[in-house]
């Protein structure tokens, strides 16, 4: 069976782990969107693999990976993962590892103008200043450089000069930035480009020669990052709900069986734009130190809020989720009480349904015990303490999605089956 998992808030909601788990079960894992503007945090006999480009499943040797041709590469960014890999004695080689000749090249330019856009801003949107955003808007303008335009060096120098004259302009013009050199860039990626090149394929023909095989769509982010159903305009640059995985990957003769959201037993989130369960004080650092809520790709410090049970039903709904995977439920460990929204507030107005305009938005919380133990040693749910089954029976309940998995600990054998 063939299964797309996507994250069902902000990001960070433990998709990594979750993948790892579930690619025991596939042949083929692809990342079909965003850049390493995201990570992946997998943990194995207390070594932790943080991936940004490439897919999870490269740690389980029998698997393919592919990133496919809604991503954006940053190609020193994606050889120093492969080499960190091997030096781990992970093998990355073009046998287990497939790079879209469609993936569109994030260039040293669009890393400036990332930062330089944000540094002008009157309302800042938290961007990773990765490239990621001016990236995507080279792929729309059609003037991107394609992995199978970067390993040709004529085709490379033409597009490379072709923006730079446009791209310098406006650096010097707008921002008062002097631009780059084209032999700078010319003479240093024209070797990334030849490290590059045995992993680059067309994989539609490839995928194609696969089609019998079980395949693990990897998505990044979360979905209200998503550029049309998130909280614009504090979102991501790409579509990261189910129905771009298809797109993103260059898969169309296939469909997903099952469709699994990723959410955690409680919400976080990075940069800005609206949290309506955001916590202060005491609960943002307890969440923060327990759940070590630091990003992955930049290390900045996560806002952390209690689970919103609209937000995640409006995520549902969008993504067509077939079953949810809960994570990180031990962070919850020997809270006296644990609060979830059900509902929102404007004004005296109760407002049920997720609203497109989150402003002046205050959530209406249900209460419910904690339990005094710790759930990471459970292997069974009906050994979880009652009040955590309770906790995530009423989760199940209001989305109106079952779930079937539930991760208790940073381990990889952390996991326990619900149904």
């Amino acid at each position: 069976m063939n299964t797309v998992v996507v994250g069902l808030q902000w990001g960070d909601e433990g998709k990594g782990k979750i993948i790892d788990f579930l690619c025991k079960n596939s042949d083929v894992v692809v990342r079909f969107q965003g850049g390493n503007n995201a990570g992946h945090t997998v943990v194995i006999k207390g070594k932790k693999f943080i991936f940004h480009l490439i897919p999870s499943g490269i740690l389980r040797e029998d698997k393919v990976c592919a990133i496919g041709n809604g991503v954006v590469v940053d190609p020193k960014v994606l050889l120093t993962e492969i080499d960190s890999l091997k030096e781990c004695g992970i093998k990355v080689s073009p046998d287990n590892l497939k790079l879209s000749a469609h993936a569109h090249i994030v260039m040293p330019y669009h890393r400036i103008m990332d930062a330089l856009r944000e540094q002008k801003r009157f309302q800042k949107i938290g961007t990773t200043k990765r490239g990621i955003g001016p990236c995507y808007m080279d792929k729309v303008s059609r003037c991107g450089i394609r992995t199978v335009d970067f390993i040709n060096p004529r085709v490379f120098a033409f597009k490379l000069k072709d923006n730079l004259n446009e791209k310098n302009s406006i650096f010097k013009k707008v921002y008062g930035f002097k631009g780059f050199s084209f032999e700078g860039i010319y003479e240093e990626y024209r070797l990334l480009a030849r490290r590059l090149k045995p992993y680059i394929c067309d994989l539609p023909t490839y995928f194609y020669t696969q089609k019998k095989k079980k395949f693990l769509f990897e998505g990044a982010q979360g979905t209200f990052l998503d550029l049309d159903f998130g909280t614009y305009p504090f979102v991501t640059s790409s579509s990261v709900v189910s129905s771009n995985s298809l797109v993103g990957s260059g898969l169309s003769f296939i469909r997903p069986g099952k469709i699994i959201g990723v959410a955690k037993s409680y919400t976080t989130r990075v940069g800005e734009g609206p949290f309506p369960t955001e916590l202060k004080g005491k609960f943002l650092n307890y969440f923060r130190q327990k759940g070590v809520e630091f990003g992955a790709t930049t290390g900045r410090p996560r806002r952390c809020g209690w689970i919103d049970l609209v937000l995640l039903k409006r995520a549902a709904i969008i993504n067509n989720v077939t079953e949810i995977n809960l994570t990180k439920m031990d962070v919850l460990d020997n809270l006296k009480t644990i609060k979830a929204c059900i509902d929102y507030k404007r004004g005296s107005r109760i407002v049920s349904s997720f609203p497109s305009d989150l402003n002046r938005i205050k959530p209406v919380y249900k209460e419910f015990p904690g339990w005094q133990e710790s759930v990471s040693k459970f292997r069974k749910f009906s050994d979880l303490p009652r009040e955590a089954k309770q906790y995530i029976n009423f989760i199940e309940d209001f989305v109106k999605v079952k779930i079937s998995l539930i991760s208790v600990g940073e381990k990889r054998e952390s996991v326990l089956k619900k149904c």
